[in-house]
């Protein structure tokens, strides 16, 4: 696997316009827009139906997403971009944004995965949220999520896509805190939704500047503009490719704004899957691949982009390492694993393609094992801790098949789907010269063993070893509306990666949007790279094999050394935020009330007081009696031919 991308990417095609099959992009969006629309306003009425109305819409977007694609599959690669003008959104003189959806390779790519995988999560929710007395309103906010998705990745300029960032922000709070009667739910929706924000702050910071710098905030004028005045514009172009991170760094909870990811595992387990594996979390990486062309003129920029990858990817994998709530593993894995995404964004052409390949690849497997711990959480009475698992294997025996694909996935078993992906970026990080190829390429290989062994943890500890299970248990497979998904994308996660992989099918695909392909070899041979990296995975995998599987669990937390406490703490990433933000917050909050409550209302009341108690002293001398006004009268003028006699 040593084809390698050069050529400009991100650069603006000329697009023409959406015709025959693409003219019906418009219903990606509406489609499930609808469905949230109708469950919302519909109420009570709907709750019989209202959720395999939200499956059907779903799926009709993807049926829809998927005829798009065979239609712009049998155009030739230079005309594989179109765009739908909807209508005049934004016309405010020298400042225009239409609303317009852009088809071309790379929004087609995210469409098919967010509907197909979005849609298999749909089904299992069915099931899964069965019980739930407001199952309608969950789907209704399903539907929104998706379709706040779709806008995000059809969009044809920076400020509708910020739209569908702050719809997928909103439905992603809902769902998150969807049981919001938990008081620890809630404030992890909260939290999510702050920690967003700070990061829509740099998009939207991103988004003014390119209308002050190119004059508009359409893609073609923002990518063609970097393309070809990004070098006069350069410290424009770093300034925008570091806001751009920012808000990358909130949606897909990167360093330093991830720590909403781990307690957003308070929504339900569907929630999880969708938000953490196929959309949301994957949206960042879209921004930084489709905005190529800013980064190529921002070369600081970039290697900032790559740097916060490597740190996210090893943060992620020593977090997940010494959890013990399985939900809050996968989690850490995917702060993981979508930092190998975006170091692989920020190495440039070199990476682009091979970022979105391991971002599809990982929508399969990761979305499988978070339904696979769903169907856990499903026959082991919603228990989430490892430590209460074991031999589950023998019970669940679809679940342990599944679930198994998606682990051999995840930590590259050779010619499954993650192997292909996440080798092409270890392969990647090692192209170029001086330094870096050694640095970054080093932490993309150490992190593929550090995978190896929490994912191995985590099954181990699952579906192996002796049985662990509280008095009174009875695990049992979850039915055919969650399975059926789970084996699905149990065969994505088997399969997928290789199909792509064929004669170099999902780079050409997206060659129109990321560039050409060249040949470029890493500073490491790729058999080396491959064997080095092979070794470490198993090295992984037999370590948690041993410590996990061949011995028994303490059902007692361990106490353990300072890096598993700080691994269990998420290496102190709340601690970090309390001390240097909520802390400091709440006291200059505290602050301004006192000074709020003591000196401007003290002053106010302190003012109406003095005036009151002046008041009451000059009404002692109004006492109704005549003589005592003409006593007041005559001293008052004695004193005053006193002053006169002084005077003179």
């Amino acid at each position: 696997m040593n084809l390698i991308l050069s050529g400009t990417a991100g650069a603006a095609a000329q697009a023409g316009a959406a015709s025959g099959v693409q003219s019906l992009t418009w219903l990606l969006v509406g489609l499930p827009l609808l469905g949230a629309f109708v469950l919302m306003v519909g109420g009570r009425r709907t709750d019989r139906w209202g959720h395999w109305l939200a499956v059907l819409l779903s799926w009709a977007a993807f049926v829809i997403g998927a005829a798009v694609f065979l239609s712009v599959l049998g155009e030739p690669a230079s005309e594989r971009v179109s765009v739908q003008h909807l209508f005049s959104w934004v016309p405010a003189g020298a400042f225009s944004a239409e609303a317009a959806l852009r088809v071309d390779t790379l929004s087609l790519t995210f469409v098919l995965l967010v509907t197909f995988v979005g849609s298999l999560i749909h089904v299992y929710s069915v099931a899964y949220m069965a019980a739930d007395p407001d199952r309608r309103r969950f789907f209704a906010y399903l539907n929104l999520f998706v379709a706040a998705m779709l806008l995000l990745v059809l969009a044809d300029n920076y400020l509708l896509l910020y739209v569908g960032w702050e719809g997928v922000g909103l439905a992603s709070y809902l769902l998150i805190g969807f049981w919001n009667h938990n008081p620890s739910y809630a404030a992890a929706a909260k939290k999510a939704f702050v920690a967003n924000r700070v990061g829509d702050i740099g998009l939207a910071l991103a988004i003014a500047s390119m209308f002050l710098v190119f004059g508009g905030v359409d893609f073609d004028t923002v990518l063609g503009g970097a393309q070809q005045d990004g070098l006069q514009y350069q410290g424009w172009m770093t300034f925008i490719g570091l806001m751009l991170l920012l808000g990358a760094c909130g949606k897909s909870a990167q360093v330093p704004l991830q720590s909403w990811l781990g307690d957003a595992m308070a929504g339900p387990t569907p929630v999880s899957a969708l938000i953490h594996a196929a959309t949301m979390v994957t949206a960042g990486v879209y921004l930084v691949v489709r905005s190529g062309a800013v980064y190529q003129a921002a070369p600081t920029a970039a290697l900032i982009v790559v740097i916060v990858g490597a740190l996210s990817l090893l943060f992620g994998a020593i977090v997940a390492s010494a959890k013990d709530d399985m939900k809050k593993v996968l989690a850490g894995s995917t702060m993981s694993q979508v930092g190998y995404m975006m170091l692989a964004a920020g190495l440039g052409p070199v990476g682009y393609a091979f970022a979105i390949f391991h971002l599809v690849t990982h929508g399969f497997f990761k979305a499988g094992m978070f339904l696979g711990a769903g169907s856990v959480m499903h026959g082991m009475d919603d228990v989430v801790d490892l430590r209460r698992f074991g031999d589950l294997a023998r019970t669940m025996r679809i679940t342990w098949l599944t679930f198994g694909a998606g682990w051999l996935s995840i930590i590259g078993f050779p010619f499954l789907s993650g192997f292909w992906s996440k080798d092409a970026i270890i392969e990647a990080a090692f192209v170029g010269e001086g330094w870096r190829p050694w640095v970054f390429g080093s932490v993309a290989m150490l992190a593929a063993g550090l995978t190896a062994f929490y994912a191995s943890r985590m099954f181990f500890m699952m579906f192996h070893g002796r049985k662990r299970w509280d008095t009174g248990a009875h695990p049992h497979e979850a039915p055919p509306l969650m399975t059926v998904p789970m084996i699905v994308l149990a065969l994505g996660s088997v399969f997928l990666g290789g199909v792509l992989t064929i004669g170099g099918a999902f780079v050409n695909w997206l060659t129109p949007v990321v560039g050409e392909a060249a040949e470029e070899e890493p500073v490491l041979s790729v058999p080396v790279i491959t064997a080095i990296t092979l070794a470490l995975v198993a090295i992984g995998a037999l370590w948690a094999w041993r410590q996990y599987a061949a011995s028994d669990v303490p059902v007692v937390q361990p106490r353990g050394s300072l890096a598993t406490v700080a691994a269990r703490r998420d290496l102190f990433q709340d601690d970090v935020n309390e001390a240097v933000f909520m802390r400091p917050g709440q006291y200059l909050t505290r602050s301004l009330v006192f000074a709020d409550t003591k000196g401007v209302d003290g002053a106010v009341g302190g003012i109406a007081g003095m005036v009151a108690g002046t008041a009451g002293w000059l009404r002692k001398f109004q006492t109704g009696f005549v003589r005592s006004y003409a006593a007041s009268m005559l001293v008052g003028v004695v004193v005053l031919l006193g002053a006169l006699v002084v005077v003179r």
